[in-house]
C-alpha cells in the first residue's frame, strides 16, 4: 500500500468517518499493532483501532513518526515565532538568525525541524568562534620527536628498526568528546529531518567536521560523560548540547537514568516538559523576593500504617511542580498543565492531584493553582471550591489560572529596560498570586 500522510494538532482528535483519510485504515503488521498499543498506554499517542477505521487523538506530543502505512505529523497550535521564542527562552538557546526559508516566514514541516534549526544555527556560531580544542596524549611514531621518546616501546621493539621513534606528546586536537557528540548530533538530526533545504546544510556542516573528528555513539552514557565536561570553557556549546539532548529524548532515548517509555518509530516531544521548564524559568526570573523550589516532596502528608502495610510498600509519592517561597513560608503551591482549560474540560485526575495538594496547605489560603497555556485574551481565571459535604464549608480550593502565550512571548522578545522588568514582575506575580495581587 501506498504511504498515508496525515497531519494532527495537539489535542485533536482524528476519528473515521465517511471522507476522512482514516476511514478504512487499520494495521496489518503485528509489531505496528504492539506499538500502537504501547503508545495508546503511555498516553503519548491514542490510537484505536475500530470498525470503520483508525481513531487517533494526540494529546502533548509533538513531532513525527510512522505507523504502517500512516506517517503522522502532530503539530502544536502556536505559530513558529512564539514558539520559537519561548523555546529559547526556557532552554537557554541563543537568539540567532536562523538559515533561509525559515528567516522569511516559511514554517517547519515538523516541530523536530524547527530544533533542528536551531542547532544548526549553533553549530555555525561555534565555527565562527572556533571549535573548542583539548591537549589528548598521543602514541605514535615520529621521523621528529615530539614531546617525550617512549624508551619503553622502543625496547620491546627491539631496537631501532625504521627511521622513526615511540612518542608522547599532547598535540591540542578538534577530536574531543564534546565535538565527536556535536557532529553525532548534526549525523542524527540529517536521519531525522525531510527537509532537503535543510538535511543540505547540515550536510556542509558536517563536512566541516568530519575531516578532524570522529563521530561517537549516542547514549546515556556519552550524554554523562559530555555533561561532565560542562565548564567556562565549554560555555558556548551548551545550547547545542541542549537540543542534540532533547532530540535523543524525543527519540525516546532515556538520559536521566528513569525508566525509558515507549519508543516509538519516530520523533515525540513532550510540550507538557517544555511549558513546566518555561514556566520554571520565568518564575525564578523574575518574581523578586520569592524562592521557586522545583518539585519538592510533601512529607509526611501520606503514610501507610505500619501494622497495616503487609506488602511493605512505600507511600505515594506527592511532588507538585513548584513551591513558593516567602524566606521559610510556603505561600503558594503549583502545577504547569500544557492544556488549554479554557477550551478543554478539566479532567478529573488534575483536579483531584490539586485537591490533595490544597488540602496540604497548613497555613495561609487552603489553596493550589494550575498554570495552564492559553491563546486566547478572553481566559480568566476560574476557582473551584472544595466543600465539606455535610456543613458546606469551604476547605480549600483549586484555581485555574491561564497564561497568554502570546503576551508571554512579547515580554521575552523585547529588548531588555527598567519598564519590561517591571512588567515581567507583575506577570509572574499574577501567575502565582492572581491579577489581584498587591504587585499590580
Amino acid at each position: 500500500m501506498s504511504e498515508l500522510s496525515v497531519s494532527i494538532q495537539e489535542w485533536q482528535t482524528l476519528e473515521p468517518i465517511p471522507g476522512s483519510p482514516l476511514a478504512g485504515i487499520g494495521f496489518e503488521e503485528p509489531t505496528t499493532k504492539r506499538i500502537a498499543a504501547e503508545l495508546t498506554q503511555s498516553g503519548k499517542l491514542e490510537i484505536l483501532e475500530l470498525r470503520h477505521g483508525l481513531s487517533i487523538r494526540a494529546t502533548s506530543y509533538v513531532g513525527s513518526l510512522k505507523l504502517g502505512q500512516i506517517s503522522l505529523n502532530i503539530l502544536p497550535k502556536l505559530a513558529v515565532k512564539p514558539l520559537l521564542t519561548l523555546l529559547r527562552y526556557a532552554y537557554n538557546f541563543r537568539r540567532l538568525t536562523l538559515f533561509l526559508p525559515l528567516a522569511h516566514g516559511y514554517a517547519p514541516r515538523t516541530f523536530q525541524d524547527l530544533l533542528i534549526h536551531q542547532l544548526a544555527a549553533e553549530v555555525a556560531e561555534l565555527f565562527s568562534r572556533g571549535l573548542h580544542r583539548r591537549y589528548e596524549a598521543v602514541h605514535t611514531d615520529l621521523q621528529s620527536p615530539r614531546g617525550k621518546i617512549d624508551f619503553q616501546s622502543l625496547m620491546r621493539q627491539g631496537g631501532l628498526s625504521q627511521a622513526r621513534l615511540p612518542c608522547r606528546h599532547h598535540p591540542r586536537l578538534e577530536n574531543t568528546l564534546l565535538n565527536r557528540f556535536i557532529l553525532s548530533g548534526l549525523l542524527l538530526s540529517v536521519q531525522l529531518t525531510e527537509d532537503r533545504i535543510l538535511r543540505t546544510l547540515l550536510r556542509r556542516l558536517v563536512s566541516f567536521m568530519q575531516d578532524s573528528i570522529i563521530p561517537i555513539k549516542l547514549d546515556r552514557e556519552t550524554v554523562r560523560l559530555v555533561r561532565r565536561m560542562d565548564d567556562r570553557m565549554t560555555k558556548a556549546y551548551r545550547p547545542a548540547r541542549g537540543i542534540i539532548e532533547l532530540l535523543l529524548d524525543g527519540l525516546g532515548i532515556t538520559l536521566d537514568g528513569s525508566s525509558s517509555s515507549t519508543q516509538a518509530p519516530g520523533f515525540l516531544f513532550d510540550m507538557n516538559r517544555f511549558f513546566q521548564e518555561l514556566m520554571s524559568k520565568f518564575l525564578r526570573d523574575n518574581l523578586n523576593g520569592l524562592t521557586v523550589v522545583d518539585e519538592y516532596r510533601l512529607k509526611g502528608m501520606m503514610a501507610y500504617d505500619p501494622l497495616f502495610n503487609p506488602l511493605r510498600r512505600r507511600p505515594p509519592d506527592l511532588r507538585p511542580d513548584y513551591l513558593i517561597f516567602n524566606r521559610h513560608q510556603l505561600v503558594a503551591i503549583i502545577d504547569a498543565k500544557y492544556r488549554d482549560l479554557w477550551e478543554k474540560p478539566l479532567p478529573r485526575e488534575m483536579l483531584y492531584q490539586l485537591t490533595i495538594y490544597a488540602l496540604s496547605r497548613f497555613n495561609g489560603v487552603k489553596s493550589a493553582v494550575i498554570l495552564y497555556p492559553t491563546e486566547d485574551s478572553a481566559a480568566k481565571e476560574a476557582r473551584i471550591k472544595i466543600l465539606d459535604p455535610i456543613k458546606g464549608q469551604n476547605r480549600a480550593q483549586v484555581i485555574l489560572r491561564p497564561v497568554n502565550l502570546l503576551k508571554l512571548e512579547s515580554l521575552l522578545f523585547q529588548s531588555q529596560g527598567i519598564s519590561l522588568l517591571r512588567q515581567r514582575q507583575v506577570f509572574a506575580n499574577n501567575l502565582v498570586f492572581g491579577p489581584d495581587s498587591h504587585l499590580n
